[in-house]
């Protein structure tokens, strides 16, 4: 028998690539977490863990970094006049 985990993950990154080039670009707004702490945006983080992670850790640390998303959303829209900053992760 083989394993799920394989061909999750492919489908996970062709998914979140797919994402990348076809609605990111067009949705008006960027990560919170990456404009507020720089580095990678929520979507190249997961996509870059998958390969690096198993299916469980990378679903824990996407969990983690989407609330540290939220937060930065927050936090950007305290600090900003009048812009409205959309977190990656909705919902919650």
């Amino acid at each position: 028998m083989t394993s799920f985990e394989p061909l999750a993950k492919t489908m996970a990154i062709n998914s979140i690539t797919a994402y990348q080039k076809y609605i990111s670009p067009f949705k008006g707004f960027s990560c919170p977490h990456r404009q507020l702490h720089g580095g990678e945006s929520c979507s190249t983080y997961i996509k870059r863990i998958l390969n690096q992670q198993s299916l469980i850790e990378v679903v824990k640390s996407s969990q983690k970094r989407f609330q540290d998303c939220a937060f930065a959303s927050k936090t950007l829209t305290k600090t900003s006049s009048g812009c409205i900053v959309i977190p990656c992760c909705l919902p919650l």
